[in-house]
Parts: structure tokens; C-alpha cells; sequence
């Protein structure tokens, strides 16, 4: 079975900054996951060419089962707004995480996550940029329970805040969440936490070690997957651990093999 976790920066490449639907179907191809988690998904949105990524996704790995959940409805750095219920934003632009699975999913679980109470300064690079203040956004957790050759196995895709101390509250609230369904439960996702922190924080072993940002020259591990230590010995063994360069996004997806 193989685990993978990949932050899409909506699907645009870094080279030409464009976002073009079959270079984001081959490169989720080319991951051959089983279970695959994504962050900064977008639905419906103008820049991403109106597409649902998530679908674009389970078509590529040929999985049956996926799904979208939103955190916010808008476009982030433009204006947004929360989520009213889990079904608001149809028909709106939204963006959030997927999670898309080869496996039957038997059930779904959303928790949402608050978004920091203040402003907090971000480094943005390039002409005009440096220090801003930004407005945080909601977060979710989406989670399935699957039903595997192994067994059932609860997975989780998140992306946690960037604002410090806030992202660590998130993850302790997501293992909780995480904590009511079956195990062995596993959390994939951008945590913006560094591997020390996000095992510290969450007590759960991480299935795979290596820097996977910035993407050209990885030097920090901000994307995760982490195993809860309940029940772990009904996983199979980690036998290999990938980080390879994509053609979109800043980020390396995150790849673990079990078995």
C-alpha cells in the first residue's frame, strides 16, 4: 500500500506559472498511490481553470473514491469567507484539501478547525514583497475510514495554519477528532510544523523523514504522515520512503510505501 501526501499549490507549475489539468494528471499519475492526500485544492476556481482537482486526481490514480472538503469559499489572498455547513459554497469558487483513496471508503468525517484570532506577519519574496501582515484561514481535517486488504484503516488529509504556536493547537485538536474512529489511524498532510514539532505535538510516530520544501532544494520537512502508535503494529512495514520532484507546486509530495 502506498501513502502519499502532496501540497498542489492549486496545480500551477513554478516554471511557467501556469495550471494546466493534464500536467496535474501526470503528475499525480506518476505518484501510483493508493491513498492520496492534497492541500491547497481548489473547486470551481478561475485561476485553476474552473476545474475540481480532486476529481482530476481520482481519475488519474484510477481511484473510485475521493472527495472534497472546503475550508473556505472564495479565493485565498483575494476575498473569502467561511463555510456556513459542510455542503455550503456549490457553485462558488472554494478551496481546501482532498483526499482520494483506491480503496471503499465506508465512512467520511469534517472537522474544521478555527483560524488564528490575528493577523500574523508572513515573508513574501520577490518585487514588493517582505513582511505582510495576513489574515489566517480556516482549516479542515477530512477523514475516511477504508476498508483494506489489511484491514480498516482510518486516513486523514489536513493543512494546518502557518501562523507558530496556532498550527500546534490545530494538530492537537485534528488527533482528538482523529482519536473517535477506528484504528490504525494515520494523518497526511501539511502541517507547517517541522518533523520534531509534529511528532512532539501529536505523540504519533512519522512513517517517512525528509525535507520536502521548498521543492527545488528541499531544506525543511513541513508535510507529513503520521501513525497513530494505537494499534500500529496492524500496519505493515515502512519498505520505502520518496520525495520527488514534481512538475507543479513549491512543495515535494511525500510518498511511504507499507508492505
Amino acid at each position: 500500500m502506498r501513502l502519499a501526501t502532496f501540497n498542489l499549490l492549486h496545480g500551477r507549475s513554478l516554471t511557467d506559472g501556469l495550471v494546466d489539468p493534464a500536467r496535474l494528471a501526470a503528475a499525480v499519475t506518476a505518484l501510483d498511490a493508493d491513498v492520496l492526500a492534497l492541500q491547497e485544492v481548489d473547486r470551481d476556481q478561475s485561476r485553476s481553470g474552473n476545474h475540481d482537482l480532486t476529481a482530476i486526481a481520482a481519475k488519474a490514480l484510477g481511484a473510485t473514491e475521493h472527495r472534497f472538503a472546503a475550508a473556505v469559499v472564495g479565493t485565498p489572498g483575494e476575498a473569502f469567507r467561511p463555510l456556513r455547513h459542510d455542503d455550503d459554497g456549490h457553485g462558488e469558487p472554494c478551496y481546501g484539501v482532498g483526499l482520494v483513496s483506491r480503496h471503499r471508503v465506508t465512512a467520511w468525517r469534517i472537522t474544521r478547525l478555527s483560524p488564528a484570532p490575528l493577523r500574523s506577519p508572513v515573508y513574501v519574496p520577490g518585487p514588493g514583497g517582505g513582511l505582510i501582515l495576513l489574515h489566517d484561514e480556516p482549516r479542515v481535517v477530512l477523514a475516511a475510514v477504508l476498508d483494506t486488504p489489511h484491514g480498516s484503516l482510518t486516513v486523514a488529509a489536513t493543512h494546518l495554519s502557518f501562523v507558530p504556536g496556532w498550527n500546534i493547537r490545530q494538530l492537537r485538536q485534528a488527533v482528538r477528532a482523529l482519536r473517535t474512529l477506528p484504528a490504525p489511524r494515520i494523518l497526511l498532510g501539511d502541517l507547517n510544523l517541522p518533523t520534531w514539532a509534529a511528532r512532539l505535538v501529536s505523540r504519533w510516530q512519522p512513517l517517512g523523514r525528509r525535507p520536502t520544501y521548498p521543492a527545488g532544494q528541499p531544506r525543511v520537512q513541513l508535510d507529513h504522515i503520521l501513525a497513530d502508535r494505537q494499534d500500529l503494529h496492524r500496519l505493515p512495514p515502512v519498505t520505502a520512503v520518496q520525495t520527488p520532484l514534481a512538475t507543479i507546486s513549491d512543495h515535494r509530495p511525500l510518498l511511504v510505501d507499507l508492505g
